[in-house]
């Protein structure tokens, strides 16, 4: 089964302001192994970066400025999602720029099947931090490289956080289970490993003789 996770950087929060994609980023994943495909573009937003969004990602102005028109690799990015499921970190925030980018050209809106993994992990960690560095943090995935937010940095990030969400189990340590276990394994050695003497016939003779005269002597 594939499925592609998907991750945009914005001039901004709210959509309401005007606020536009500056980036995308998908990677594919096939039965959850990365399978090397992958989709990138920066974006010219025709406004301004927020103080507050250029601090986060760090693209400039003058650098998104030179990029492409959402326009012009539309097709490309609806192409490489095509019939996959998306796992997407606060899918409502992303879907809400892509499907008001797409409404700007006469698209339809996106209508694949969504793995919304900050409601996963809001789930499964009730009462926790579950922002992406929060769940690096928690699986111990190397997020060094995420000093600003870029698209694809945080599609791998997320890619590893998706795959501990659905498959790897929290560890527990149940050291009752681990001692009976070494107990059991003890034994099995020392059962195995015991030799067995059969005494002789003279042998089992002196011992009887042995018995014999002490309990005479302690009893009578």
């Amino acid at each position: 089964m594939k499925e592609v996770v998907l991750d945009t950087e914005t001039t901004g929060i709210s959509i309401k302001e005007g606020h536009r994609i500056v980036e995308i980023g998908c990677i594919e994943l096939d039965n959850l192994v990365p399978t090397q495909k992958k989709f990138h573009s920066y974006l010219n937003p025709e406004r301004k970066v927020s103080q507050k969004a250029l601090e986060v990602h760090g693209y400039t102005d003058e650098f998104l400025s030179g990029q492409k028109f959402f326009k012009d690799v539309v097709d490309e990015f609806l192409n490489f999602i095509e019939g996959k499921k998306l796992i997407i970190h606060n899918a409502q925030f992303d879907l809400g720029h892509l499907n008001h980018e797409l409404a700007l050209i006469g698209k339809k809106k996106i209508n694949n099947e969504i793995i919304d993994t900050l409601l996963l992990a809001r789930d499964k960690f009730p009462g926790s931090s579950i922002s992406l560095d929060a769940l690096c943090k928690r699986y111990r995935i190397d997020n060094s490289k995420r000093a600003q937010h870029t698209a694809l940095i945080d599609c791998n990030l997320l890619a590893k956080v998706y795959i501990n969400l659905i498959d790897q189990k929290e560890p527990t340590l149940n050291f009752q289970k681990h001692e009976e276990k070494n107990f059991k394994q003890n034994l099995k050695e020392i059962f195995y490993s015991k030799k067995i003497i059969v005494p002789s016939l003279d042998e089992i003779t002196k011992r009887k003789d042995f018995i014999k005269r002490n309990l005479k002597k302690n009893f009578f």
